[in-house]
């Protein structure tokens, strides 16, 4: 049935849900090893399209589903329960489309995924913001809130953020219930730490972390480009990505990664 099954079902739904799986069962990703965080989250999603749309039987290519869930089962990992006191469950949610309540649908999907009631640590990356206006602490309370409501239900622990400036933190500490317990800085910003961040960071207890992630991890023309080259004939252009979660389970007492992978929703624009 191949990639006419996946244009017709992806015709009727409404929207995609789309999970790797762990990564480290793929064979053919771990032989290769991506330049970029970017390309990596392309290639993911590529394969396990292709892939799911190789899969696609006659009978499922009569169904309509509002949403498609697009995934590899024999990528799938669960957390054995009696394992889970051993883990450290970590994410990082970067949201495409500027919604606050597509926090929730992320944090239950990876729930759900991984087979786990609670997510260890989940950081922010601040929603793309219009040319010309900077970040505010306006412009982030509605998605800290999401948060904060989030580690009130026990489905998160601890939360963090990401590339916020000593001044913005500061802000966003003061007026937060619930406090960042950490703050991403990207690499390629700066080689030092700059001493006003890591002296606030201190006072606070919040945790400095360093990452190498672009502004924009998946933008709307890249997701479009790949959904294009993985299912041929495909109205691409339609779909919209609203967020993309990357997570990662590490055994505690060795600091392995034991589990990776990105779940990513789109939806498809009627108009």
């Amino acid at each position: 049935m191949g990639t006419e099954g996946a244009r017709v079902l992806l015709e009727r739904a409404g929207r995609l849900t789309l999970q790797t799986g762990n990564l480290l069962n793929w064979g053919c990703l771990r032989k290769k090893c991506p330049a970029t965080p970017s390309e990596e989250v392309r290639d993911c999603i590529q394969k396990t399209l292709t892939e799911w749309s190789s899969k696609i039987s006659q009978d499922q290519k009569q169904e309509t589903l509002e949403v498609l869930e697009c995934t590899v089962a024999q990528a799938i990992e669960k957390i054995n329960p009696e394992e889970r006191d051993e883990l450290k469950v970590s994410a990082k949610l970067f949201i495409v489309g500027s919604n606050s309540s597509s926090i929730r649908d992320a944090v239950d999907l990876a729930c759900s995924a991984l087979g786990v009631a609670q997510l260890d640590s989940v950081i922010i990356a601040p929603p793309p913001v219009e040319d010309g206006t900077n970040l505010s602490l306006e412009y982030l309370q509605p998605y800290w809130k999401e948060l904060e409501n989030l580690v009130q239900n026990k489905k998160i622990a601890a939360i963090g953020t990401s590339d916020l400036d000593k001044t913005l933190l500061e802000q966003l500490y003061l007026w937060a219930q619930v406090k960042p317990s950490s703050n991403q800085v990207n690499l390629a910003s700066c080689c030092v730490m700059p001493p006003d961040l890591t002296a606030f960071a201190k006072e606070c207890d919040i945790q400095l972390l360093t990452h190498n992630d672009p502004k924009e991890l998946l933008c709307e023309a890249s997701f479009q480009e790949v959904l294009q080259e993985s299912i041929q004939n495909v109205k691409a252009n339609k779909w919209i990505p609203l967020w993309l979660l990357r997570y990662s389970v590490i055994v505690k007492s060795r600091g392995i990664i034991k589990s990776k992978g990105y779940i990513i929703q789109a939806k498809r624009n009627a108009s």
